[in-house]
């Protein structure tokens, strides 16, 4: 296996980190609009692994379809890993596709409102362009497994391995996801630092969150269906000291994947995320800086988000001024096996000492990037195969979920956890 992994940014960085423990690739070449960046992460897991020669820095535009295929020929790249922000997934996927290599991704193609009634109704869905394509890449023989981080991703994972091992009947897959983290500035002092791209956040947190359920499926959205964003707040327990966090629905993959392949009444994401970072956002979208297009400023023309993102600090810098933990699960309710009522969380907690202690990586960034790490190995021995376009809903769990907590050397050392409540 030869990995092209797109983005040198904080989930990049990590996931180089994590994958240079790893021995089945043979190739690994770190490829970023800056050079710098990319030479930054090779320099950094060369000096955590002496001698390894497996890693190389290349420059490409992410944005440039055709400089993607050309890279992806140059490096005889077998599977392109895309790492950066959801602006690029369609270039990255169709440079991958007409370069004829697998492809993986984090987060999915970008979603865009109902002209007329964008808080009830769905316009293009998050992967809807990917999807459209469906056929050309089952046409090719190539795999574009899309939505693997930690959510999208692990979240997908844990709903299929409790439709197969859990459950008779699933009345809810509702993902749920907080955290405790603090991040302070040299005296010591809490400030506002986002723990991964605020591009992304201002992108899925702004738009209509989007809800399934089976009782529509024969609708003309298919059971999709949008509601206004921070809609329905409820507070939810956290594991391991995180506590209860208000959580409130989200736009995210999960929603659009999980349907496609697991049987479910009802599927939702909501995410905690704080009085502070809804306040933050609102302002953002009444001052129209969460705005993608740009406008002239002093004959310049701007994006006013990609300002917003350029004037916070970098998410891989913030990991020694952090502080706490972070969790991503699913909280499945409905049937067991046995036939009794049955309320389960499956999650996967990060702590950020542990991570800045292991991988010089924070934990948000560490938790996303493992997980398409993992699913690389599977990829590479064989336990996980398809073609097509397909979420992680759509392989088996159990090589996942037991690599990802097996000890080192033979798995992650990730461990996962399962509450009955």
């Amino acid at each position: 296996m030869r990995v092209l992994m797109i983005g040198a940014g904080g989930v990049g960085d990590a996931a180089a980190k994590i994958a240079a423990e790893r021995t089945f690739f043979d190739e690994w070449v770190v490829a970023d609009y800056e050079l710098a960046r990319a030479d930054r992460t090779v320099a950094s897991v060369q000096a955590r692994h002496p001698g390894e020669r497996r890693f190389r820095a290349a420059q490409v535009d992410a944005s440039d379809e055709h400089a993607v295929a050309d890279l992806i020929r140059l490096v005889d790249a077998t599977h392109v890993f895309n790492a950066v922000d959801p602006r690029f997934v369609m270039p990255i996927y169709r440079g991958a596709l007409a370069a004829g290599a697998d492809y993986l991704d984090m987060a999915m193609s970008l979603s865009q409102r109902h002209p007329d009634e964008p808080y009830a109704k769905v316009g293009v869905k998050l992967g809807d362009e990917q999807f459209a394509l469906a056929a050309q890449w089952e046409a090719a023989g190539r795999l574009a497994l899309l939505g693997i981080g930690v959510e999208p991703g692990l979240a997908d994972v844990f709903a299929r391995y409790a439709a197969d091992e859990l459950f008779s009947h699933i009345e809810e897959l509702g993902v749920r996801d907080g955290a405790n983290l603090v991040i302070r500035d040299e005296q010591g002092r809490e400030v506002f630092a986002p723990g991964f791209s605020m591009w992304t956040i201002i992108e899925e947190c702004l738009n209509p969150p989007v809800v399934w359920e089976r009782q529509r499926a024969q609708e003309a959205d298919g059971g999709w269906f949008t509601l206004p964003p921070f809609s329905e707040p409820e507070v939810f327990d956290f594991p391991e000291g995180i506590g209860p966090v208000e959580c409130v629905h989200v736009e995210h993959e999960e929603v659009l994947l999980m349907p496609r392949w697991v049987t479910a009444d009802k599927v939702t994401f909501k995410y905690g995320l704080g009085e502070q970072m809804i306040g933050i956002l609102r302002t953002l979208h009444t001052l129209g800086l969460d705005r993608t297009d740009p406008v002239p400023v002093k004959g310049v023309s701007v994006s006013p988000r990609d300002v917003v993102a350029a004037v916070l600090p970098d998410p891989v810098t913030i990991g020694p001024r952090m502080e706490g933990k972070t969790c991503a699960g699913l909280w499945v309710t409905g049937t067991g096996k046995d036939g009794a009522p049955r309320r389960t969380y499956l999650y996967h907690v990060s702590d950020n000492a542990d991570t800045m202690r292991d991988y010089d990586a924070q934990c948000v960034v560490w938790q996303t990037a493992v997980n398409p790490v993992v699913a690389l190995e599977l990829l590479a021995s064989g336990q996980w195969a398809g073609q097509g376009v397909l979420g992680p809903e759509a392989f088996p769990p159990r090589p996942f979920l037991d690599l990802l907590a097996a000890d080192k050397p033979q798995g992650y050392g990730s461990p996962w956890g399962m509450e009955d409540r």
